[in-house]
């Protein structure tokens, strides 16, 4: 063997002896851990993971002695709520530079991605965060995509709070770490607005003292930055020299939300703000404006974004002004646009720091390509209007997802409250009513549509046993009412329908507010049209097939407490989510299944309402005895007449002796129909002549 190949030999050989003497030494170190699978898809080069930081709950990840990043679990960082009552425990990556490096699903119980549109959908979703830094500003199913600085992430149809929710929990998790691990990630400083701090100021003053920002740019100094841009500039502003003149600043603090809102509507403001929140108010006189023509309140403006220490801040249009028109305590000048704007707390932003707002301005820089010029305002807050605090961690929490679901659903919120207000008017005045039959007739058409078309398909607003899952599981552990706040229309309902079951029953439901019993009951309709034949189910099976539903519903709830995941899938035996919430576009079985029920019900009127719903079961429980019994009955009800009983309910609720069973009965209000109206009752009929009545089998 020539030299240089035992060289080479002795090289190759010394050097295997070094790995593994220094992987001896790695697996000697109290750090050196293998690599989990679920790591590993987190941090594809990883070779080993550290021991667990002993100040927070994450895990260092290496790649032999170079950190890679860290691993952590959402659940130890954050507490958002879900539909089911529990948290989307994520397992996130982020390296060194703040870069989400992969997201894994730990757990979840989320309805709609279990057993509706498939998890899938969610992983999609989630997928967009790999490779973000979490100092981008994440903008979830925004109709207005001019920012270039903004990252635009699609949502999911008929999942937006849950993919609310997973933003969320990701972004505030996240930054949690990198504040307290990374570089160059500051975390807030405790200070506070100093609330004593007042006195009486004009608006003029208020701007003079620095309270009040005035941002202007001329059109002329725009000129030395590209000849693109300045023209750009100069077409906007049509030959008029003050592009951008904006006034702004923090009404929550009071010497500026007092001055300038007078005392009541400074109340009002932070009535709509939360712990940890901020309110920027907006005027604007210039050219420029830092909404566009396009912009749609309550969500964020393409064109202005603000960041502290290279961290984006979230602001957000509140819609201030949307019910009650802009009132001022001092004097103002004329201005085109005024909005008032949140700062969420969850951006960690510190008011007593300087803030840097951007007013993003798009232009052709050629004939092919298109540019964006950001134009940046840097704030210098008075120290006077702030003093030091103790950390309060209240300051760290995220507004209240409930909040900001509730204020973008305000049109959706007043229809079905109206919509309550009138089926309210309808049972208290039932028997006026009853006594036109068309009239009657045409108040139902009209409220079976509105429930299936806008409380159903618009709104989402279907019911269901899983409701009642996530009740008794928040009873059995620890009660959080911010769990039901989430979906407005399903809460506003609930709590009507809970108050209605003690008043009426459980008709006020199953007859007004369900969007699949409405579906039903228009295949009752096409039945009638069509003139299918009715099947007559015999008193006695009836009655037997009734209990069914009972049985469903303690099975489910029983369920619910052994296993949750199984009581979700066991849950499909209501074809609410296949036909409601996904408008039967699902895997087949499904589809089939719900088909198959509304098949069912043109021959046996509301066959699901009668013998299978579990949630009807429930309520017909807590309203078997309700206070009000407006259902008119007479003597000869039942003996000798059997109209009603036979003809008049279509849903079978009145016993052959004439008496309505309201566990059953869904107010359709035909019974009382007929007893108001003489040439519809045959009662006085019988008094004429004797009748002999068959023994009803």
């Amino acid at each position: 063997m020539s030299l240089a190949k035992q060289l080479i030999f002795s090289s190759y050989k010394v050097s295997i002896l070094l790995l593994w003497l220094f992987s001896f030494h790695v697996s000697a170190d109290d750090t050196a851990v293998s690599v989990p699978a679920d790591i590993a898809q987190l941090f594809p080069s990883a070779t080993r993971i550290g021991t667990q930081d002993t100040n927070i709950p994450i895990t260092p990840i290496y790649q032999l002695n170079e950190l890679l990043g860290y691993t952590f679990e959402s659940d130890d960082f954050t507490h958002f709520i879900g539909f089911s009552g529990q948290t989307i425990n994520l397992l996130i990556g982020l390296d060194t530079q703040g870069i989400i490096s992969g997201i894994k699903v730990l757990r979840h119980h989320e309805p709609i991605f279990l057993h509706g549109l498939g998890e899938d959908a969610m992983f999609g979703f989630i997928e967009q965060y790999v490779g973000h830094s979490i100092k981008e500003r994440f903008i979830i199913n925004s109709r207005d995509k001019q920012s270039f600085e903004g990252t635009y992430f699609d949502g999911v149809t008929r999942a937006t709070i849950s993919i609310l929710i997973i933003n969320d929990t990701i972004i505030a998790s996240a930054l949690k770490v990198a504040r307290q691990k990374l570089d160059g990630f500051i975390a807030a400083q405790p200070n506070r607005i100093n609330s004593s701090f007042f006195e009486p100021l004009t608006f003029e003053q208020l701007v003079s003292k620095g309270y009040i920002y005035h941002w202007s740019v001329s059109t002329q100094s725009t000129t030395g930055i590209t000849n693109r841009l300045s023209d750009a500039v100069k077409e906007i502003a049509q030959d008029q020299d003050d592009f951008i003149d904006i006034y702004f600043g923090f009404v929550n603090i009071p010497i500026i939300g007092k001055n300038l809102l007078g005392e009541d509507e400074y109340q009002r403001l932070l009535e709509e703000l939360s712990p940890g929140e901020h309110a920027l108010i907006f005027f604007n006189k210039g050219q420029y404006s830092f909404v566009s023509e396009q912009f749609v309140p309550q969500t964020i403006s393409s064109r202005l974004s603000a960041e502290q220490g290279g961290f984006p801040v979230d602001v957000r249009d509140i819609d201030f002004y949307s019910y009650y028109d802009p009132s001022f305590a001092i004097t103002m000048p004329a201005f085109d646009d005024q909005r008032v704007f949140r700062i969420k707390s969850q951006s960690g932003f510190d008011i007593s720091r300087p803030l840097t707002l951007q007013l993003s301005v798009a232009y052709n820089s050629s004939f092919l390509n298109k540019k964006e010029h950001a134009f940046k305002y840097n704030t210098a807050p008075k120290e006077a209007l702030f003093e030091a605090s103790p950390l309060d961690s209240n300051l760290t929490n995220i507004q209240p997802l409930w909040q900001k679901i509730w204020l973008q659903r305000q049109i959706e919120i007043a229809l079905v409250s109206l919509y309550l207000v009138f089926v309210l008017w309808i049972f208290i005045t039932q028997k006026t009513l009853a006594r036109s039959q068309s009239r009657v007739h045409k108040i139902r058409l009209f409220s079976l549509t509105f429930v299936l078309f806008f409380i159903g398909f618009h709104t989402q607003g279907q019911l269901s046993v899983v409701n009642i899952y996530t009740l008794l599981l928040a009873l059995k552990s620890e009660f959080n009412l911010s769990v039901f706040l989430l979906d407005p229309v399903i809460f506003i309902l609930w709590v009507f329908v809970f108050t209605t079951l003690f008043l009426w029953g459980r008709g006020v439901f199953c007859g007004w507010l369900c969007p699949f019993g409405a579906l039903q009951e228009f295949a009752g309709l096409l039945a009638t049209k069509l003139r299918i034949r009715q099947i007559k189910v015999s008193h006695k099976r009836h009655k037997l097939a009734q209990k069914l539903k009972y049985l469903i519903l303690i099975a489910l709830v029983a369920c619910s407490f052994y296993s949750l995941t199984l009581a979700e899938k066991l849950a499909e035996i209501e074809p609410f989510k296949t036909s409601i919430t996904l408008n039967f576009v699902r895997y087949w079985p499904y589809v089939l299944y719900a088909i198959l029920l509304l098949g069912i019900s043109l021959k046996i009127h509301k066959f699901y309402c009668r013998y299978i719903c579990p949630l009807g079961a429930g309520l017909a429980i807590l309203g078997r005895y309700p206070l009000f019994k407006w259902l008119t009955r007479r003597k000869e009800c039942g003996s000798p007449c059997q109209l009603c009983h036979s003809k008049k309910c279509a849903i079978d609720a009145i016993k052959p002796t004439g008496e309505i069973e309201y566990q059953e009965c869904i107010q359709c209000l035909e019974c009382l129909v007929t007893i108001e109206n003489p040439t519809l009752c045959v009662v006085d009929k019988y008094k004429k002549k004797p009748i002999r009545v068959r023994a009803v089998k």
